[in-house]
């Protein structure tokens, strides 16, 4: 493995796959893999590896919440809960995955 990140690289590989291999559309796939995530109480690098998947497949955080709301009678509130943190968790570190790679492509030049 030659990559920086060979961990992350093959798991967007695999969401790559699941969505190229899957019957439903690209947006219902996401909408379904961010019911799973909240479900198994996935931490915030889950929801940052499916981040740019749910981007591309135009999910917006509208629907990520209307996927939370939907979710709750059945996962329960502290599963909800969680999961909210952990989006916003997962925000925070792609903003600060950025920054970081600004800063190392500016000290580059």
């Amino acid at each position: 493995m030659n990559g920086e990140s060979p961990v992350l690289d093959t798991l967007t590989d695999i969401t790559v796959a699941a969505i190229e291999h899957n019957a439903l559309a690209p947006r219902e796939l996401m909408l379904v893999r961010m019911a799973a995530l909240i479900a198994v109480d996935a931490p915030p690098a889950s929801y940052l590896v499916n981040a740019k998947a749910a981007g591309e497949s135009g999910l917006t955080i509208d629907d990520i919440q209307a996927v939370m709301i939907g979710v709750a009678p059945v996962v329960g509130t502290a599963r909800v809960t969680s999961a909210g943190g952990n989006v916003l968790r997962a925000l925070g570190l792609e903003i600060a995955v950025a920054e970081s790679e600004l800063a190392y492509d500016g000290a580059e030049q």
